[in-house]
């Protein structure tokens, strides 16, 4: 049977420019056909189909603000951050997070503004397919999936360690017993099942729920920087492990803003050896901006999910939800490791590789612990294990949905399996759950060995697939500017096309200064932390397979993928491998008005009750 790619034609490499519409998506080719599911427009509650091809747009802003929050604050913090403090030092850590924040705030801001101008579906794997080529959209659109689907199975496997729940420090004792002997497959098993029947629900289900659980965490998070931050500062408790204040003691002499080593560790984490001097403190660095990356993936999902948004056109919801995660995501991350460096030093034995149980690896924990609030480290334990799963929960939603988009596409094998991962009931694509659900099954490894060891590969694993997303969005931003140049220069173009094509222009979406630099330093930042992100397996001795495995099994993966298009499309005609990009500037849409959303204007001078209410809307636009 003939396939979409079958008779799909390699297109002009210059942009072409559609009739100008701010709501419909054009179908400029064969393969856009397919995604009819995913543009038609939104049909009232009551006329809906329950069954059919179509996801339901019913998701309002405030839901994709909190769905994308939701979906960043996860272990990556709360279990990591400790790790994070033991390789590069207290000062190092802080360092890493807002290195590594700059990193993936210019590869949000290169999606958000092409968003912005372009609302469609699928971005992130709709714009490499305009802009590079196909094949490179058809590899970022799987890679993406894996990404997304074993970043839920390392969610489970997160949830399964955390819930057995055990700290001994010779001092205090807590321990779960209840969940103490139960096999981590069962935890698997349940908690799997608990998080398919919430994505089984309809989308304006999930959105409440993921309203709620963004505002939790949103909540805990604020507390947890201002109980560090009172931890470090106020007298101690009579039953603390220290009688005076903290302070700024853990970054001064004996310790230090740097780790001045790198530890060595087997898979059951017992130290080999140590890397001291210059070489040790890059190492103990250099291996932090891996583990620091892990807690930021997540921060793209506000485009993610474009193709349930009731306001897919409105620029401003597109351009604040980009911010807005930026803005909070970095800062709270930030916040939170200085202020937690301030209550646990870089030496302690538990974020070392000691402790009993994942929980007590978490620096949080630890130091709720040594001030003498045994209870609260109990509740904050709890709150990592409601954490991982509700991150369990939106990346299998957000894996499901890029399944679906695949299928829409026509890229996801045979017509008759095609056909069943289209398909919707209530605006839910159940079969692109179940699939995602199968995939999520390679979290049983973490029942095996050293769990942290199973959890660090699997984590390692999903973030260099991102990466090469990463990498390829700021690619893809690159040719955007250029065919935003190039479609300026044809004469054909109306003068409402060409304003839309304007970045200088006041009504253009959503721009951000000296984007082009900001895309090119995430492009080469993200291709070096992907090409060097295995240093860990070759200090090891001998030679660390399973580490090297972990942190480049996705580079080939992603070239084959590429490979297999193009030879399924195009043959060993070279020539023809990247030409076949559309350029398609089609579907632009500009601001309603030059004020825009999120900008403090008074409209009076001095203090007047409508510079009050301006100043309240203005908050509350940034709040909710």
């Amino acid at each position: 049977m003939m396939t979409t790619m079958d008779y799909e034609k390699p297109e002009a490499l210059t942009p072409q420019i559609y009739s100008h519409s701010s709501h419909q998506s054009p179908q400029p080719d064969a393969e856009d056909i397919t995604l009819r599911g995913c543009e038609e427009p939104t049909p009232p509650d009551d006329r809906r189909e329950l069954r059919g091809d179509s996801l339901w747009r019913t998701l309002k802003e405030r839901h994709i603000n909190m769905i994308a929050f939701s979906g960043t604050i996860g272990n990556g913090l709360f279990l990591g951050s400790g790790r994070s403090i033991a390789g590069a030092g207290p000062g190092g850590a802080v360092v890493c997070y807002l290195l590594m924040g700059t990193v993936i705030a210019s590869v949000i801001s290169c999606l958000g503004e092409m968003t912005a101008l372009m609302p469609v579906n699928a971005p992130v794997m709709e714009f490499p397919r305009r802009f590079v080529s196909r094949g490179v959209g058809f590899a970022v659109g799987w890679m993406y999936w894996f990404a997304y689907a074993v970043l839920a199975a390392d969610e489970i496997v997160a949830v399964s360690n955390t819930v057995k729940f055990r700290y001994d420090d010779g001092t205090t004792f807590l321990n779960w017993a209840a969940t103490e002997n139960v096999d981590n497959a069962v935890w698997i098993i349940v908690f799997l099942i608990v998080v398919i029947l919430i994505n089984m629900c309809p989308v304006r289900v999930f959105g409440e729920l993921e309203y709620v659980f963004g505002c939790f965490k949103l909540i805990f998070i604020t507390m947890l920087i201002v109980m560090m931050l009172i931890l470090s500062t106020m007298q101690p408790r009579s039953n603390a492990y220290y009688s005076e204040p903290l302070g700024t003691k853990y970054w001064n002499t004996p310790y230090s803003f740097f780790s001045p080593a790198y530890h060595v560790r087997d898979e059951e984490l017992n130290l080999k050896r140590i890397i001291t001097g210059s070489v040790g403190t890059l190492l103990g660095v250099w291996t932090t901006f891996t583990n620091v990356l892990f807690s930021f993936i997540g921060m793209d999902i506000f485009a993610a999910t474009a193709a349930e948004s009731k306001s897919l056109s409105n620029v401003e919801s597109i351009k604040m939800a980009a911010r807005k995660i930026n803005l909070r995501i970095i800062t709270l991350y930030v916040l939170a490791v200085l202020t937690a460096s301030f209550t646990v030093p870089m030496d302690h034995p538990f974020i070392n590789g000691g402790g009993q149980s994942v929980g007590s690896h978490s620096v949080f924990i630890i130091a709720a612990v040594e001030a003498g609030l045994p209870a609260v480290a109990h509740f904050f334990n709890a709150v990592f294990v409601f954490s991982s799963f509700t991150c369990a929960i939106n990346s299998m939603y957000i894996g499901s949905r890029v399944l679906h988009t695949l299928a829409l596409r026509g890229q996801t094998g045979p017509e008759f399996i095609t056909r069943r991962l289209r398909q919707c009931r209530s605006g839910v694509p159940v079969r692109a759950v179940l699939v995602t659900a199968a995939m999520m099954l390679i979290g049983f490894m973490g029942r095996t060995g050293s769990p942290s060891a199973r959890l660090s590969e699997l984590a390692n694993n999903c973030t260099v697939s991102c990466l090469i997303v990463y990498a390829t969005i700021c690619a893809t931003y690159l040719c955007f500017f250029k065919a935003l140049d190039d479609a300026k220069l044809f004469g054909n173009t109306s003068e409402l096309q060409a304003a839309s094509y304007d970045r200088d222009n006041q009504l253009y979406p959503y721009k951000s200064h000296g984007q082009w630099l900001k895309a090119c330093y995430g492009m080469v930042a993200c291709i070096i932390l992907l090409l060097f992100n295995g240093v860990a397996a070759f200090v090891d001795s001998p030679f660390n397979y399973r580490k090297f495995i972990s942190a480049y099994i996705s580079l080939p993966v992603f070239l084959l993928l590429v490979l297999g298009f193009n030879l399924r499309k195009h043959g060993l005609k070279f020539s023809d491998w990247f030409v076949d990009k559309s350029g398609d500037l089609s579907n632009t849409v500009q601001a309603a008005s030059p004020k825009r959303m999120g900008r403090l204007e008074f409209p009076d001078d001095g203090f007047s009750r409508e510079n009050w209410s301006t100043f309240v809307s203005w908050v509350w636009v940034w709040m909710k």
